[in-house]
């Protein structure tokens, strides 16, 4: 079901580049980065929950509407539509975002933050073929809910949480000082 995407080891990315004396106002960006990066793997945690709860029967779809009331995704699932497409939408246009504006100024930084840059671009790729996965498969669970097709959905969101919170990390550790050491927009 995946042996045909070409995952990056992580033991292979950059290095990441120390930057001293940052002003608090220049921690500030990196910051805001973390805060929307926290909404998306809070939003992957309760997903992952709900997932595995629903698996196995322990969970009615009332108790899913009830727990997943409060996340960001949910209220715009209500304003906007398809609940996995508007989550999967959100990732992209940060990535979008982040591949068009904020990368090309990172690599203008020189050759450390060019590399840099291009790994957290080929990252981006593979994390969204995991979310099309991801779609594809709970699109497929919920037009027939067999065993093997919870098996499925649950095997891709496993990986895409894992590939997801590590690139997420990298990111913050890689660039999160350097948009305000650069002034770099967010």
């Amino acid at each position: 079901m995946l042996d045909d995407i070409a995952f990056l080891d992580d033991a292979t990315r950059p290095p990441l580049q120390k930057l001293e004396g940052l002003t608090p106002d220049q921690r500030l960006p990196g910051q805001h980065l973390k805060m929307i990066h926290d909404h998306l793997r809070q939003n992957m945690e309760v997903l992952g929950r709900l997932i595995e709860r629903a698996s196995t029967g322990a969970v009615s779809p009332e108790e899913v509407e009830s727990e997943t009331s409060g996340l960001l995704m949910v209220s715009n699932f209500r304003r906007f539509g398809n609940l996995c497409g508007q989550y999967c939408q959100f990732v992209d246009t940060h990535h979008s975002i982040e591949d068009y504006a904020i990368f090309p100024a990172l690599a203008e930084q020189g050759a450390p933050f060019k590399a840099i840059a291009e790994r957290l671009r080929a990252e981006h790729v593979v994390v969204h073929e995991l979310l099309l996965r991801l779609v594809d498969a709970l699109n497929t669970l919920a037009t027939d809910p067999t065993p093997e097709h919870f098996e499925d959905a649950k095997t891709v969101y496993r990986t895409l949480e894992r590939i997801l919170l590590s690139h997420l990390g990298y990111e913050e550790d890689a660039m999160g000082d350097a948009l305000g050491y650069f002034g770099i927009g967010v």
